[in-house]
């Protein structure tokens, strides 16, 4: 019997980029999940303060060369990829010069947002699905976290719902602390709304608020599945998301080993 693939998709991922707790359980994750006889592939943002001599990164360049499209623009993609330090792991990072070049992550320098917060949002989620389509790569489980990651189960039962390569995909999504109160712009699900054909307005009605709330209220709300990622979440998620009919849920726990994660795993991939 083949392994069954997992997908992290992550906005954060120790030892790359710790902006929350939850990257080190990202990391851990992969490496369990790899060490119980699951076959894993991780994606995640090239921000600019992820050093790339130190972490060993190089550019896979018969992946590179896909162009993201969003509202009428396209934007280059260049993948890169680091083996993760003591597993044999593959870490692909998505890269693009004008929206992830700059040295800094949500904030500048002065502490003020960057306008196109919502635009790199949404370059990287369509960009990491197109990334598996190049890799040929059938994910089992596609494991999101971090609030940048949001759309992509919506995407998955919408635009991409058809693509082979994600014909058996369930996804996992994780809800964590809030780390902004900033806005995505009011041209937000304009640019969300990647495939007007094939996604419909009310589609998009869990992201309305634009925020970091909305952003997890709306992966959750397309997910197979459900996890809380920090002991601090937004009241109302957890008011929402803690129990959700047909869906599985896991509670955040502080003493987990990470065997209930791999269970969910195995039940979704069955």
């Amino acid at each position: 019997m083949s392994k069954k693939r997992i997908l992290f998709i992550a906005s954060e991922m120790s030892p790359y980029l710790e902006m929350t707790e939850f990257s080190e359980i990202v990391n851990k994750l992969a490496i369990k999940s790899n060490d119980s006889g699951f076959e894993i592939r991780c994606i995640m943002p090239r921000f600019g303060v992820i050093n790339e001599r130190r972490h060993r990164l190089h550019e896979v360049v018969r992946l590179s060369g896909i162009n993201v499209a969003i509202d009428n623009d396209d934007y280059p993609l260049q993948i890169k990829v680091a083996s993760l330090p003591n597993a044999r792991l593959q870490v692909y990072f998505l890269d693009n010069e004008d929206l992830f070049k700059r040295k800094f992550i949500f904030h500048d320098e002065k502490e003020k947002w960057f306008e196109d917060n919502g635009l790199r949002a949404v370059f990287f989620c369509k960009g990491a699905l197109e990334t598996v389509k190049k890799f040929g790569w059938p994910p089992d489980i596609i494991h999101c976290s971090g609030w940048m990651t949001g759309l992509v189960p919506l995407y998955l039962k919408t635009v991409y719902k058809k693509e082979p390569v994600f014909s058996h995909s369930k996804c996992v999504f994780t809800i964590g602390q809030n780390t902004y109160k900033e806005k995505l712009g009011a041209d937000f699900l304009k640019l969300a709304n990647i495939n007007p054909a094939l996604l419909k307005e009310k589609d998009l009605e869990a992201f309305k608020d634009a925020n970091n709330t909305g952003m997890f209220r709306g992966g959750a709300a397309w997910a197979d599945a459900i996890t809380f990622g920090a002991p601090k979440v937004e009241k109302k998620l957890v008011d929402e998301f803690g129990k959700v009919k047909g869906k599985k849920v896991l509670a955040y726990n502080a003493e987990s080993d990470l065997t209930d994660y791999l269970q969910l795993y195995t039940d979704l991939a069955k």
